[in-house]
């Protein structure tokens, strides 16, 4: 009951007048950053990031939030109307979704989509708000050993389930890593680490300047070395309505995404990709039409869509609660703390819970004026699709540099984002995920203190690192993590007939490819 009772004090701050404005921001920037493909909440957050410390922590904060839930909303109405995902959580919704809009039942889709979201997304909010205290009580008790194995495990995850290639996961968490330690190196005596004798990189980089660069700035570059001229057609819909049939085939799936989604966005499973096919998945295992599956069927977008918000959800406990990110939002809203001066962690929620507790309130805040601002505006939203990409990346471009250089006030910091850019852009040219670098950025100062912390206690002994129960069942996951993929693979082509099926005249969810521009 505790956590009950600290929400409906958080009640009492979200919903002051300033707070709620900022919620209000939040959730419509965050829907129409969602409609715009490659430019996703991350993006969003790590631009506006420079320009909000002037704001009071929880005021910038709940705009953060408003902008991660509006960005799993916005995603769906492209990739309905127009095939075009604008998140890349929404890819699985785009399957059956834009079928349904092709079919003249594009009203029923948004629909399903804006009200599953909002049924997750609370329900989410609420597993996040029981949890929270009851996880804390336990990252308390953890020693550096524990610690460090927990944040080795993030590593693996990040690496073996982002991308289609490992080596190129783990490529780009070295990538990470390396940036992370560049600077003094406060724990060993104050040497210099990777400075190369530039006095401005004795204090690290700036976490805001590397997202910004490795997100707004190489999506922008990255964009306009493939820039073209599309001519998506909107699929006209006159607002956003669901029939009595509709509902009884939606709320079973809406129910069994949020189970779905909220246990992968709470452990380091690299976001709500893997979740929304699983769901999609089952939906059509479970199906009373499954012929409608490839054609338009309904609860091919109510179950992902609501998977999708249940696991943004999931993602912020394991942030709110051991300062652990789990997506690239995640990992940027970490960032956000450091900014502030707060550190993210177990003590999170005792030394600031006025400001966690308003955060997880205005989560339910933001839910209900998503659903109110989705419902009638759906196809409103889709039309920023029409902004000229020049023009749109021009903007970003502009405000990634005046964020970059208001952070430090430094014109040293400008080329710092230009070369992070620029190292952006080479890692989508040649397809390294932009998570692990970022991940690898934050939490790898943060894995090499506990490291060293657990290696000290056990006298330099590798064993200290294993010798508590926890840190073992961490390890052990870790192993599942490493080896699952591989046996997966090796199942499914033993089992796979020459046509690509599974040997039994069934074949694999189709590969969409969904129509976008440098995402």
């Amino acid at each position: 009951m505790d956590g009950i009772n600290a929400l409906i004090d958080g009640f009492g701050t979200a919903l002051t007048p300033a707070n709620l404005l900022y919620a209000v921001i939040g959730v419509v920037l965050g829907t129409a950053i969602g409609v715009l493909p490659g430019i996703g909440p991350a993006m969003t957050i790590a631009l506006l990031l420079p320009l909000t410390f002037t704001l009071e922590p929880t005021q910038a904060f709940i705009m953060f939030a408003g902008i991660y839930y509006g960005g799993m909303y916005g995603g769906s109405t492209t990739s309905i109307l127009l095939n075009t995902p604008g998140e890349s959580a929404s890819v699985i919704t785009a399957i059956e979704g834009n079928k349904m809009a092709k079919r003249g039942r594009g009203a029923a889709a948004l629909a399903t989509a804006a009200v599953g979201s909002f049924i997750a997304g609370t329900i989410g909010t609420l597993g996040l708000a029981l949890l929270a205290p009851q996880i804390v009580k336990l990252a308390i008790k953890l020693g550096a050993p524990d610690k460090f194995a927990i944040m080795l495990l993030a590593f693996i995850a990040v690496t073996t389930v982002l991308g289609s290639s490992k080596i190129r996961g783990l490529a780009s968490l070295g990538i990470g890593l390396l940036i992370g330690t560049i600077g003094i190196d406060k724990s060993a005596g104050g040497q210099q680490r990777l400075t190369l004798g530039i006095p401005q990189l004795a204090d690290g980089i700036d976490v805001v300047v590397v997202a910004v660069g490795l997100f707004a700035v190489g999506e922008a570059l990255w964009v306009a070395a493939h820039l073209r001229r599309t001519n998506a057609e909107i699929v006209k819909v006159d607002g956003a309505r669901m029939n009595r049939e509709d509902w009884g085939r939606s709320w079973k799936p809406w129910l069994r995404g949020t189970v779905i989604g909220f246990p992968f966005g709470a452990i380091p499973a690299g976001g709500a990709e893997i979740p929304t096919f699983l769901s999609y998945a089952l939906e059509r295992k479970l199906s009373k039409h499954p012929e409608e599956f490839g054609h338009g069927a309904i609860e091919g977008v109510a179950g992902p869509e609501a998977t999708n918000n249940a696991s943004a959800a999931g993602g912020l406990v394991p942030l709110l609660t051991l300062g652990i990110p789990t997506t690239a939002t995640a990992a940027v809203m970490l960032g956000a703390f450091q900014s502030y001066g707060i550190d993210p962690g177990p003590r999170l929620l005792t030394d600031h819970a006025d400001l966690v507790w308003a955060l997880i309130a205005s989560l339910f805040i933001g839910n209900t004026i998503l659903l109110a601002l989705n419902l009638p505006l759906a196809t409103v939203w889709a039309k920023l699709l029409n902004i000229p990409r020049p023009y749109l990346y021009s903007g970003i471009l502009f405000f990634a540099s005046i964020g970059a250089y208001a952070t430090n006030t430094s014109a040293f910091d400008l080329w710092l984002l230009l070369i992070i850019g620029v190292l952006g852009f080479f890692m989508r040219r040649y397809g390294l995920p932009v998570v692990p670098a970022i991940i690898g950025i934050i939490l790898g100062p943060v894995a090499e203190y506990q490291l060293r912390q657990a290696l000290q206690i056990s006298d330099g002994q590798l064993s200290g690192l294993v010798d508590t129960p926890f840190s073992k069942v961490v390890y052990a996951i870790a192993i599942i993590l490493i080896v699952a993929p591989i046996v997966i693979d090796r199942t499914r082509s033993r089992r796979a007939g020459p046509d690509g099926g599974d040997g039994d005249g069934t074949h694999h969810v189709p590969h969409l490819t969904p129509n976008t521009e440098g995402s």
